[in-house]
This record gives structure tokens, sequence and C-alpha cells, in this order.
């Protein structure tokens, strides 16, 4: 579905991404791992039409879409949450999710799962108490649920979360888990950026490893637990992070 090919992107002159390839098919969840500064959130940049390409490719059921505004990306199923979330918080949580819909532009190709408003308030329950609620007043954990289905009413094929578990409680990590969980067996594609090593592999199929701006290991499926118990290569690339509970 989204492949990328030896691209490389950079701020200012300065490289960041050097030659990174990699692929997420449909219907696959896919962890990009790697320590702070190997270059995953500029990657997920790139992605989403955020910051230029340089070199290289990122190709969408074989269609390039590396040229086009950040804006046309949600038109080939791409929705992304941003580190930081990037919401508007004077407005209402009823008002940031409208405000996702309107802009939810004719789908290039295939479409994604369409989610109505009823559906996203079904994953996430405690937004129907909170939809007058300026988003604001809300707590981090509940953020990151709003950004989350504001995204989904882009109605994604593929949904990027740039480190969503940062600075959540387990309790709110372990919800965003479990409605992870139902949009993968809802058929959707994820690729999930983290850190927590254990968190990636509870909710990932396979991962890549990133360092130093490039992809330098690649976890298959059925590797997790090879990876997990690999002191050398977790401090080699994560600098020793444990990876044996999630947050």
């Amino acid at each position: 579905m989204l492949r990328v090919e030896g691209v490389e992107a950079g701020y200012g002159g300065l490289p960041v991404l050097r030659g990174v390839s990699l692929a997420i098919e449909r219907n696959e969840s896919v962890a990009l791992i790697g320590a702070n500064g190997a270059g995953k959130s500029t990657l997920v940049r790139a992605l989403c039409g955020l910051l230029p390409v340089s070199a290289g490719s990122i190709l969408h059921d074989g269609r390039p879409i590396h040229a086009l505004p950040s804006h046309q990306r949600s038109q080939h199923g791409i929705a992304v949450v941003l580190e930081g979330r990037h919401l508007f918080g004077e407005l209402t949580v009823r008002n940031n999710l409208e405000l996702a819909a309107a802009h939810c532009a004719p789908r290039a190709g295939r479409g994604g799962r369409e989610f109505s408003l009823d559906e996203v308030l079904e994953l996430f329950p405690f937004m129907r108490e909170r939809l007058a609620t300026a988003v604001e007043l809300l707590s981090g954990g509940e953020q990151q649920m709003v950004a989350i289905a504001r995204a989904l009413l882009l109605h994604p094929e593929l949904l990027i979360l740039d480190e969503p578990s940062t600075g959540l409680s387990p309790k709110v990590v372990r919800d965003i888990v479990a409605v992870m969980a139902r949009l993968r067996e809802g058929g959707m594609s994820i690729l999930l950026v983290e850190q927590n090593v254990a968190l990636a592999a509870e909710s990932s199929d396979r991962a890549y490893v990133m360092a130093l701006g490039r992809v330098v290991h690649e976890i298959k499926r059925g590797d997790w637990d090879g990876f997990r118990s690999n002191e050398q290569l977790l401090k080699a690339y994560l600098g020793g992070k444990r990876a044996d509970a999630t947050a």
C-alpha cells in the first residue's frame, strides 16, 4: 500500500533522513522504533507532507505522492496524529471533530473505512459527555484520544501515530492500545512510531528500527521475542531501554 524508497530529507540543508526505505502493506500494523534523534518524527513529517523530500520517493499503491502538499495526502488514505497532537485548544471537542469531517476530501483510488461521529464516540466513550468542553481543559490522555478520533474522521486506510504514549498514564496507554487493536481487527493499516518496545511489540505485526536517520534493522513477523531479548541490539539502537514491560 505505502512504499518509501531511498528517502532523504532534512532541515535547512542539514540532512536527517539518509536513504530510508520501508513498506506497509494493506491491513498491516507496522512499528517504527528507535532512540531520540533517530529520525522517526522527521520521517513522519515527510510522509504526511510537512517536510519536503530531497531524494527518493513515497508511493501509494504505486503512485508517487511525495510531491503532493500535505492537505492532499488524506485523499490518498493517510491520516496522522503528530506528536504534540496539534488540536485547536480553544475549540470544543465537537468543533475539533467536525472540522476534520468537514475537510475530508474525496478519496483518490481505494477508500478506507468511513467513520461516523457516533462510531468514534463508541471507540472513545468519555467524549460523549465532553463534546461541549474546550479541548484545552482536557487531560493529556483525553486530548490524545480526541486527536486519534479526529484522524479517523478523515477515513484513512493508513493511520500514523507518532509517539502516542508519551507522557500518558499506564491506564490511558492501555485504552489506546485497545482502540488500536479494534482498528486492526477492522482492517486498518497502522504505522506506530514508538520508543516503547513492549508497546510496539504488543501493537504491531513487525517493525523497522531507525538509528542516525537510517533503517538499520527489520523485525519480521514472529521475531519480536528475539529482538526484545537481544541486549546487544537494544543497547546499540535503543540505548539499552528495557523491553519487557508496557508503559
